[in-house]
């Protein structure tokens, strides 16, 4: 299974399948990332946390701890 933080930068990837229980998994869905949507890895944080990326647009920073809930496929 493979993570959108196991995508390097500048990669992109379709999601498969999203982790987590209620609140977290719902606030996902809130930003936009949904089952099917295409996301870029932009760029990471000096320290590595957070991620920024590309949905559907717009830029999102993502938490690392949140990016390992959501299954995705390398494109």
């Amino acid at each position: 299974m493979k993570t959108l933080k196991d995508i390097p930068i500048g990669g992109k990837a379709k999601v498969i399948k999203l982790y987590g229980e209620g609140p977290i998994k719902r606030r996902i869905m809130d930003m936009g990332i949904t089952k099917g949507v295409v996301i870029r890895i932009i760029k990471t944080a000096p320290l590595g946390d957070p991620i920024e990326l590309t949905v559907r647009g717009y830029e999102l920073s993502l938490r690392k701890e949140d990016a390992e809930k959501i299954e995705v496929e390398q494109l």
